[in-house]
């Protein structure tokens, strides 16, 4: 599958995951973010639920089961080329979830996998708004209220 030059969006997903003051990231391996740091995820499978996705992502990238608590944001993410075409166009549904069982290991997709320490995001060259996505999943899991993802 090609995602460079979209006939329409793609649907994708990304997990994220806390350790206490940590936050787990990925240094993505492949375009369009590649050799940047962001949160586990990908694309949303056809016939896969949302929740079967972000699992099956998180195992995939980092070798982590993980059980999916909520949504915390939607979001565009539309990327044009020198010339103004769309080069490539997602939205994103990223998850607070919590880590059920694995070891950390940088699988498909990812050249590096780690915890870091939430004060020190500014050091990472992240993708546009993970920091903001953290900051409200953060926010999310010390003050949960009703849940906005519902399992079919």
């Amino acid at each position: 599958m090609n995602r460079r030059y979209p006939e329409r969006p793609y649907a994708g997903v990304g997990a994220i995951i806390f350790r206490g003051t940590e936050v787990l990231l990925v240094k993505r391996g492949n375009p369009p973010a590649q050799g940047k740091w962001s949160i586990p995820g990908g694309l949303v499978e056809l016939g896969e639920s949302l929740e079967a996705s972000v699992r099956r992502e998180v195992l995939e990238e980092v070798g982590l089961e993980v059980r999916v608590i909520d949504l915390v944001t939607a979001l565009d993410r539309v990327i044009f080329d020198q010339e103004g075409r769309i080069e490539y166009h997602y939205i994103l549904l990223d998850f607070l979830c919590e880590v059920l069982a694995g070891r950390l290991n940088a699988g498909t997709d990812a050249d590096e996998c780690r915890f870091v320490p939430i004060k020190e995001l500014c050091r990472y060259d992240m993708t546009r708004g993970t920091q903001e996505v953290i900051q409200r999943a953060l926010e999310r899991s010390a003050h949960p209220g009703a849940p906005v993802y519902y399992t079919a």
